[in-house]
């Protein structure tokens, strides 16, 4: 099932601003946190060495970009975030989808290589490796996309042929070609699904309760319709379509 929903509706899925849950995955680790803040002491000293040659005329400059610069540590996850979600934003069309879980199964993937000298003298390449968690969906249509995140326990509770939902990109008006795709989520289990947290989590789960709602609702009214054309229908017409069925 694929929905289209209005650009009103994705901009409020998708923020402009950076939220808690991708300032901390930007946040990093403590290695991140080094570089940024290497980033701000070469900022400042650069920013006063810049000072120094423009003399006190450059005051008051340099004191607003020694703070920028001194606090890159602390607002550099708010700006890379939004940057995600900028070019996320810059597709046109977007639709809510809805398929099962074809496949889960874990893999080991290099996330990093390091160089060590031993004591030999001999460099020595270190391959770093994380198992990660690969959860592929798809529908009836043929349609399948695969989703690696980091490994975490609570994922275990994932089988095959369970619901899953998610958000398609596209550039095209009939999301005939899906560009992108977000964070997967599992209704029956309540479970995201994600490297990067895209969705604003808790109006997406609004959104596919009201779609469920509507589907029902929807269905109900064909069941209806479906009545009416068969009380309507003289007996012996009724009676020849049974037997027609039962053949």
């Amino acid at each position: 099932m694929l929905v289209p929903i209005s650009r009103q509706k994705f901009d409020q899925l998708v923020p402009l601003i950076a939220t808690g849950p991708q300032y901390s995955y930007c946040w990093g680790k403590l290695s991140d946190l080094l570089n940024r803040l290497l980033v701000s002491v070469l900022g400042i000293v650069i920013v006063w060495l810049v000072r120094l040659f423009l003399g006190h005329s450059f005051d008051a400059i340099a004191l607003i970009l020694g703070v920028i610069v001194g606090l890159y540590w602390l607002w550099g996850p708010i700006f890379w975030a939004s940057q995600r979600n900028r070019k996320l934003r810059n597709y046109k069309y977007s639709g809510f989808w809805q398929g099962r879980v074809l496949d889960v199964y874990v893999t080991d993937e290099l996330t990093g290589e390091e160089s060590d000298v031993t004591s030999k003298g001999e460099l020595v390449i270190i391959e770093n490796r994380e198992r990660r968690l690969n959860l592929e969906v798809g529908d009836e249509t043929g349609f399948k996309v695969t989703l690696q995140a980091p490994l975490k326990r609570i994922y275990k509770k994932i089988a095959r042929n369970q619901p899953a939902q998610m958000l398609l990109l596209s550039n095209r008006p009939d999301l005939s070609r899906v560009e992108k795709f977000t964070d997967i989520y599992l209704p029956r289990q309540n479970l995201w699904v994600s490297n990067y947290p895209y969705l604003q989590r808790n109006n997406f789960t609004d959104l596919s309760k009201r779609i469920a709602k509507r589907v029902a609702r929807d269905e109900d009214d064909r069941e209806f319709q479906r009545r009416q054309v068969y009380t309507n229908t003289p007996t012996s017409e009724r009676k020849r379509r049974r037997q027609y069925r039962e053949y």
